[in-house]
Formats: C-alpha cells, structure tokens, sequence
C-alpha cells in the first residue's frame, strides 16, 4: 500500500521518464517492505542504520546519538 501511494499516486503525475518511475518504485521496495519491521534490518551497507529493538523514548534517543553527524 505505501509503495503504491509513494509511486504512483503522489509521483504518477509528476514524474513523466518510465526511467524515473522505476527508480522510485525500486528505492520504495529497498526501504518499504515486511523486512524493515525485523530488528536488525539494515538500511544501509555498513550496517549503521537499521531498525532496533521496541524500546523507550530514551532507547530511540541513545540509538540516535550514536549515529554519525555526517551521514
């Protein structure tokens, strides 16, 4: 449902290159799927950004400063 409302209603009439399409709806796949919902996905190669355990405010917080400032 997300990926369909990210790619084809809120872009469909914006974006006109079929090129363009396929790459939203590809990075939509990469980021929106059953996957993320699992501790320990990964969002990114190094393994930095990935989804963590249900916690507090203050778990998602101390998750947070340990991301780097610069991505």
């Amino acid at each position: 449902m997300l990926n369909i409302l990210g790619a084809e209603v809120n872009y469909g009439g914006r974006v006109t290159d079929d090129k363009d399409v396929r790459l939203i709806k590809a990075i939509l796949e990469r980021f929106v799927n059953n996957k993320t919902t699992e501790v320990g996905f990964q969002f990114s190669g190094s393994g930095i950004y990935k989804t963590i355990p249900a916690g507090s405010k203050e778990d998602y917080i101390n998750y947070i400063q340990t991301l780097p400032l610069n991505p």
